[in-house]
């Protein structure tokens, strides 16, 4: 991940507008490199079920996943409803790849 800003670090009063687009495409960036990895380990998670005869669906699972976006989104003093939204999207994209790959 790219060194960049995070809430309490360094203030950004200091930097221009062209500098403030340039830690927003970077943080772009680090986030598709992020949902790029989570898929790959989701893909093998199904590679796994698959071969155990488990079912796509974990809700117990889907459920933890929702309950930590939310602690790290008020960890981090983020809407925490926007933060689950983006998460549900994540699972579902995730759900529709196992079934596609079964």
């Amino acid at each position: 991940m790219s060194e960049s800003n995070t809430p309490g670090e360094t203030p950004t009063e200091d930097m221009s507008l062209d500098d403030l687009r340039e830690e927003i495409r970077m943080i772009d960036h680090d986030i598709v490199e992020l949902i790029a990895r989570r898929t790959y380990v989701a893909d093998t998670i199904a590679q796994v079920k698959a071969e155990q005869g488990l079912p796509t669906t974990d809700e117990s699972q889907e459920q933890a996943v929702m309950d930590r976006a939310g602690a790290n989104a008020e960890k981090y003093d983020v809407e925490s409803n926007l933060v689950k939204a983006i998460f549900r999207l994540l699972i579902e994209l995730n759900k529709v790849e196992q079934r596609e790959n079964r």
